[in-house]
């Protein structure tokens, strides 16, 4: 019995923090911050990827400004951290396929993040006449 005392002593924690339970704020740590403003991309930089974005043919699957459709994930504004989307593109689950670096350059990837940062954030629901009724 010691030694399930010893597991269920280790493996709770683990499984809490797993499950995203808030196991560090119950023990007094501090809640984790919100993340640092980010300054807006480089306009050139953001034209650059406007046009690799449809160059490459990302707009048929995830739609002109980048918001998902039936194929695609939405993938901005507010996209997913530049290093998790730059690792998703070159090696994909699901079906979308691989661009390698011979297909698009780290630069090229860099460019169309700066796009989907670009992204507007889309009109409240409130504000669309054939919703607000």
């Amino acid at each position: 019995m010691p030694g399930r005392m010893r597991a269920a002593a280790f493996f709770v924690p683990v499984l809490v923090s797993l499950c995203g339970l808030p196991l560090a704020a119950r023990q007094g740590a501090q809640p984790p911050q919100a993340p640092a403003t980010r300054s807006a991309p480089d306009p050139k930089r953001v034209e650059a990827g406007a046009a690799l974005y449809h160059k490459k043919g990302c707009y048929e699957c995830h739609v002109e400004e980048a918001q998902g459709g039936p194929q695609g994930p939405r993938l901005g504004p507010n996209p997913i951290p530049q290093a998790r989307f730059v690792a998703y593109v070159r090696n994909p689950t699901g079906d979308m396929p691989p661009f390698t670096a011979r297909v698009l350059s780290d630069q090229e990837l860099g460019d169309i993040y700066a796009f989907l940062q670009a992204r507007p954030q889309p009109k409240p629901v409130s504000t669309v006449p054939l919703l607000a009724q």
